[in-house]
């Protein structure tokens, strides 16, 4: 064979082998109770909540500029909370160009995607906390379908976050056992991934996704999956850490946990509200918790008007709350 030949053999290897560039994401897996990358690289997440896309759209946020924002403060994850009105309100078809808009621009800059599914009360008996968080199991099943057929073989996105927080309202919104609990989230697991779905299901505990006590006793019987908490500053009283280990923190010994919102208010902050009324000294207490503990978390939320609110105005100055998180998350080394 001539070198010409070789030459020629060469330069069409390299025209037609696609090259891999750092935009490149790896698929994200369950390892015991860590994250990895698909080449064994364990991987511990840090990263910001968006509001709702359909929001963001609506105030003309929902663009590469704004994720940029987020990628600067030091993300490497992201969550989007989908409301169930906005879902119905928008259209699933029109509601799934914004996902793929967002999932784009979070895979250019490098970042990992969670998809959540936000409602807050019980799914039993299908009462809300509020109107804007109404569905139904057969709503939620099918969304699930919907995302898993979608976006199931994307790595970007990495999770699913199968209902934001679960809770009674003080039984209010009725009852619901931890098995009831348990069987949902197994059959919403099961159709995702009959669906091809291969991003990491993540099931929240009880008192508004704050209690993984039952986990102890009864975790689900099912493979590949993770826990979330949301540990806001007024579920327990100081010190929190003793606590945060009783009701959710033990998991962590055996399965993932992800805190996928965490944050504070001053009382004087536009839309202070229990249970997120504190102040820097719990964010240095649940970042060094996580941090001792290679717990992932992510801040609620990056936006000016929802409360605990990240930045002030449309130049993303940071609120109070933002300072502390942006120089926090800007520190880590990934």
């Amino acid at each position: 064979m001539t070198f010409s030949k070789i030459s020629i053999i060469i330069l069409l290897f390299f025209t037609l082998t696609p090259i891999l560039s750092q935009n490149d994401i790896n698929r994200i897996l369950v390892k015991e109770n860590t994250f990895i990358k698909d080449n064994g690289e364990t991987i511990i997440f840090r990263g910001l909540n968006t509001s709702d896309p359909d929001k963001l759209e609506n105030d003309g946020l929902w663009n590469k500029s704004y994720f940029e924002e987020i990628k600067s403060w030091g993300a490497n994850l992201v969550r989007f909370p989908v409301h169930p009105t906005a879902w119905n309100k928008r259209g699933k078809k029109a509601y799934l160009e914004l996902l793929d808009k967002g999932i784009t621009w979070a895979k250019e800059l490098n970042m990992y995607v969670i998809i959540d599914w936000h409602s807050i009360g019980n799914l039993r008996t299908e009462m809300y906390q509020d109107d804007m968080y109404d569905t139904s199991k057969k709503e939620t099943f099918n969304f699930w379908r919907i995302i898993a057929k979608r976006y199931g073989s994307n790595p970007t996105v990495a999770f699913y976050e199968l209902f934001n927080e679960p809770t009674t309202y003080n039984g209010e919104l009725g009852s619901i056992t931890w098995e009831y609990w348990s069987d949902l989230n197994i059959e919403m697991i099961k159709i995702i991934r009959a669906n091809g779905g291969e991003g990491i299901p993540l099931v929240a505990g009880f008192n508004w996704a704050y209690d993984l006590t039952p986990v102890k006793e009864k975790p689900l019987n099912i493979e590949g999956i993770a826990y979330v908490s949301h540990p806001y500053p007024q579920k327990r009283e100081k010190p929190w850490e003793s606590q945060w280990t009783k009701d959710w923190g033990f998991v962590k010994k055996t399965y993932p946990v992800i805190l996928t919102e965490i944050g504070f208010c001053g009382p004087e902050d536009p839309g202070a509200h229990s249970p997120v009324i504190s102040d820097e000294s719990y964010g240095d207490a649940i970042t060094n918790y996580c941090d001792e503990n290679g717990i992932s978390y992510l801040i609620w939320v990056f936006d000016k008007e929802w409360a605990p609110r990240l930045y002030t105005d449309d130049k993303y100055t940071p609120s109070r709350h933002g300072k502390y998180f942006k120089k926090k998350l800007q520190s880590y080394k990934y």
